[in-house]
């Protein structure tokens, strides 16, 4: 019993050394980071971080649909991005936690003075996953933040935050997470493309009042870290058939009927094969696509309509690359495709003439289009009586 005595005041006096939670905080105490602003004015970088109450935006019966979330808004700059972040956790009435941190915009002005910084102080930081997305933008940052969603939902809402393609011709730039930008910056033959997003007052109104929606309008392409240019979207309506994980597009095929015909492509299988003449370079492209007929005015055989269609994706490509070469970029990633396979010509190549590609690069496009649904209805409609 002495003994058992012993060992139990033992334990008691181990216990008052024991350090316990008395530095934590109650998840009630912080503020949460769900989306960081990145702009360079004047010599400084200027931060923007957009701090939402999860209380305010939780799913719940109880939850009001259109009820106004409110969204806050820190600013800081610095000579550094780090030091402008560090000025707005002088201010913030609770610590700032970035596990939340779900998108990054960058402005253009931020852009041209390079990413590598930004790419660094993000990564060095043990809260920030990888798999946030990335944007750049014209616009003002304060609007880019305090943007919600339709019926007034929050920000998280948005296509700028769940990266949900939409079923529109408009939605063929899939989101960049930023693991895959970091890897295409430092990759050589592969320069990065970030998409743009941008706010559109065009097609929306809450009663009399103009509203605006997040829209991708168009993408950012770079070189040795620093903004190369920037294409539009509708001048990059040909990148959409190089990209595997494109879930559905809209393509309309002309013809004799002004609303022409609709067919929903999905999953497009791309491939181009290079042939290296000394200092030329040239591509044979090959796309093969299924679809749906969407929306049919005509009645034609589907061979025919198969025919027009992959006529369609060829001008689009064939558009989509005179653009990027006058421009000095490569949607395609053709380079690197002689990067990966062909690294002696690859050096060789941009030994002299780092954009070794021209007008006269692209070669043959054979484009296979298989309509494999026409629908609830059986061929077209037919307008005649």
């Amino acid at each position: 019993m002495k003994v058992g005595r012993i060992f139990v005041h033992s334990l008691l006096v181990l216990l008052f050394f024991l350090s316990g939670c008395g530095n934590s905080r109650d998840i009630q105490n912080l503020a949460y980071v769900t989306a960081l602003g990145v702009d360079y004015v004047d010599g400084k970088y200027v931060s923007y971080v957009q701090v939402l109450n999860f209380s305010n935006i939780a799913r719940s019966e109880d939850s009001v649909l259109g009820k106004p979330v409110p969204i806050w808004i820190g600013v800081g700059d610095g000579q550094s991005l780090s030091g402008s972040l560090t000025e707005i956790n002088a201010t913030s009435q609770y610590p700032l936690f970035w596990g939340h941190l779900k998108t990054v915009v960058v402005t253009e002005r931020a852009m041209t003075q390079g990413i590598a910084e930004i790419c660094s102080t993000l990564n060095r930081n043990r809260e920030i996953r990888y798999n946030i997305l990335v944007y750049g933008t014209k616009e003002n940052l304060t609007d880019i933040l305090t943007q919600k969603s339709i019926f007034n939902l929050s920000p998280l809402d948005t296509i700028m935050f769940t990266g949900v393609q939409m079923s529109s011709q408009k939605s063929f730039l899939v989101p960049l997470n930023g693991n895959h930008a970091i890897a295409s910056l430092n990759e050589k033959g592969n320069p990065a493309m970030i998409p743009s997003i941008a706010i559109s007052k065009k097609n929306w109104r809450e009663d009399q009042k103009k509203k605006g929606m997040f829209m991708i309008s168009g993408a950012y392409f770079f070189e040795n870290h620093r903004l190369n240019t920037w294409m539009p979207l509708y001048e990059l309506k040909g990148i959409r058939w190089t990209n595997r994980e494109l879930e559905k597009t809209p393509l309309r095929v002309p013809s004799k009927v002004p609303a022409g015909i609709v067919i929903m492509m999905t999953h497009p299988r791309f491939k181009a094969t290079p042939h290296i003449k000394g200092n030329t370079v040239t591509f044979d492209l090959q796309v093969k696509v299924e679809g749906t007929i969407y929306e049919q005015f005509d009645d034609i055989p589907t061979s025919q309509l198969e025919l027009h269609a992959g006529e369609a994706i060829e001008a689009e490509l064939r558009k989509t690359f005179a653009k990027s070469v006058a421009l000095k970029c490569d949607p395609y990633q053709l380079r690197e495709i002689i990067y990966r396979d062909f690294p002696a010509d690859f050096h060789r190549l941009t030994k002299n003439k780092p954009f070794f590609l021209d007008k006269n690069s692209l070669g043959s496009v054979k484009v296979e289009v298989k309509v494999t649904s026409t629908g609830k209805i059986k061929g077209g409609f037919n307008r005649k009586p």
